[in-house]
């Protein structure tokens, strides 16, 4: 069943729906992280309009999340041929029966 609640993004609260609390956990601490990467970029920039500071914060996350994904296919990867690796190992070393 979902659960109404607010979050708080510079200075506007935003009413949403959660189904489970990790989905409520992790709302409110991207919530959390819009908020702090948005006063880095006000303190550095503080003459530029608040767009401007939304999409550099945008920006940030979204190469942050690609290269997330890239490292999680490579090691994804890396597990893969670890795998087969072992596996072939444990062909040469255990008897066939």
């Amino acid at each position: 069943m979902a659960q109404n609640i607010k979050l708080k993004i510079l200075g506007t609260e935003y009413p949403m729906a959660v189904t489970s609390e990790e989905m409520e956990y992790a709302m409110r601490t991207a919530a959390d992280e819009i908020n702090k990467k948005y006063d880095t970029y006000d303190s550095k920039y503080p003459g530029k309009p608040q767009l401007d500071k939304l999409v550099l914060v945008t920006l940030n996350e979204t190469v942050n999340r690609i290269a997330c994904q890239m490292k999680m296919e490579a090691l994804g990867a890396e597990a893969s041929s670890l795998k087969d690796e072992i596996e072939s190992y444990l062909k040469a070393v255990a008897p066939q029966v």
